[in-house]
């Protein structure tokens, strides 16, 4: 891939996208990514339907700007 795909593809993402820092205590971030893994998604699709359940919102409700 070259440099223009991955610049393309990081204005695509700033645009679409807003990104969030989760901090976990040492030793965690293995479990996290083996319970992802084991439900067949990555960490950033497990902590996005952690809290979308949480806030109770639809998966359109969820995609949807605010």
């Amino acid at each position: 891939m070259g440099k223009t795909s991955s610049a393309v593809k990081d204005r695509w993402n700033a645009a679409n996208y807003e990104q969030l820092m989760v901090r976990l205590p040492k030793g965690r971030k293995k479990t996290v990514e083996e319970y992802a893994k084991g439900q067949g998604v990555s960490v950033n699709g497990l902590v996005n339907e952690l809290l979308r359940e949480k806030l109770e919102l639809t998966a359109e409700e969820w995609k949807a700007s605010s």
